[in-house]
């Protein structure tokens, strides 16, 4: 599996809770996940981003946005002339904040960082 990230945000490249959260998603599906990040100011080069969403900002074009349900409800009527369509769903979970990364983590995780641009890519392996 491979995953595309920007560099930003909680899926940035450089804080470890990312990478501790993705080592317990490896362990429990037992599969190795390959992540490379866009390197900063570059997630313009994200196709999906660069191919979809102009459509999803067209959908929601002169639209209040007053509740919820009408934003889902946009989104989902977007879609392309080759007829990609969108699929919205909302987490309605809380987000917690304030997480620290697990003492000895850096130390027992089983990421391999590659030789080329180790900082961006690398595998994260089940242990």
């Amino acid at each position: 599996m491979l995953l595309l990230c920007d560099a930003g945000g909680s899926n940035s490249a450089t804080p470890y809770l990312f990478k501790q959260d993705l080592q317990e998603l490896v362990n429990d599906l037992g599969i190795k996940i390959r992540v490379a990040h866009y390197p900063s100011y570059c997630s313009k080069y994200n196709l999906i981003e660069r191919r979809f969403f102009p459509h999803i900002t067209l959908a929601c074009k002169g639209i209040l946005f007053d509740t919820l349900d009408t934003v889902v409800g946009q989104m989902r009527k977007a879609s392309t002339t080759t007829g990609l369509k969108t699929t919205v769903n909302v987490i309605r979970r809380v987000y917690e904040t304030g997480r620290k990364v697990a003492k000895g983590f850096k130390s027992t995780m089983t990421l391999l960082f590659d030789a080329l641009l180790p900082r961006w890519n690398y595998v994260a392996v089940p242990q």
